[in-house]
């Protein structure tokens, strides 16, 4: 029995991909580790469940049965980074002012009351640590470490070198899909389980703008000058590169 790994990267459609694959197989069956700080690292993967489906760290993923489908989605890097921030935004939003002064919900509170720059590049070096943790070419950072939080470990290195250890660290999964082709992830999921698990057209978990505007254009128009938006394009460059070289189209 195939074993089904999903390496969540955060708005990459993956709270519909994570439905309709536990759908598929039954709650009792999915891993209840869903965010990697739920966990050791070498503890993302309790044994005994068909789908470990999250923001997981991947680690300890050779300690799986070998009969495994590792996958992950991705998503055009730009706009990525800003559902990223207009869904925290929503979620700080719902949230009275109480609970955003809670210790755990520091990065909503500034989502919400700081401005687009002072969000991004604003703050205290750990605050700054963990926003590039978040945004800054999350792709090359995952891949090249198999952490939600690897950034530190590869950020000194050259440009290069970051985008061909991520290169390197894809080969350990099975496959990789855009959210533009998601019809190829519901037919391999449909070969692997065999039965059909609708995917491509279902949609859940959407932020708070209308699915046809731009994220990425409407984040940029909130940034001050200063080179600002320079800065947050940066974010994405070499994830860029990275798509070219591993030929995902987004």
């Amino acid at each position: 029995m195939t074993v089904l790994v999903f390496l969540h990267i955060p708005k990459t459609a993956g709270q519909t991909v994570h439905n309709a694959l536990t759908r598929a197989v039954g709650q009792r069956n999915v891993s209840p580790v869903r965010v990697h700080t739920q966990a050791s690292s070498e503890d993302q993967f309790p044994p005994g469940y068909r789908l470990y489906s999250g923001h997981l760290d991947w680690t300890a993923l050779e300690g799986l049965p070998p009969d495994r489908f590792v996958f992950s989605v991705l998503r055009e890097p730009r706009e990525r980074i800003a559902s990223f921030y207009f869904y925290v935004r929503k979620e700080a939003a719902a949230l009275s002012e109480e609970d955003l002064a809670r210790p755990e919900n520091v990065g909503k509170y500034r989502a919400l009351h700081w401005t687009a720059e002072e969000y991004f590049f604003g703050g205290d070096p750990p605050w700054q640590q963990f926003v590039r943790d978040h945004y800054d070419n999350f792709y090359c950072s995952y891949f090249a470490t198999r952490k939600m939080r690897g950034l530190a470990e590869v950020s000194g290195l050259p440009d290069e070198e970051r985008i061909r250890r991520a290169v390197a660290g894809t080969a350990a999964l099975d496959a990789l899909y855009s959210t533009v082709g998601l019809a190829r992830l519901e037919a391999d999921v449909a070969r692997i389980l065999g039965k059909s698990v609708p995917i491509a057209c279902e949609r859940v978990n959407r932020g708070p703008l209308d699915p046809g505007l731009s994220r990425w254009r409407e984040l940029l128009g909130r940034l001050g000058g200063h080179g600002s938006t320079e800065r947050l394009e940066a974010f994405a460059t070499l994830d860029d590169r990275l798509l070219g070289r591993l030929g995902i189209p987004v």
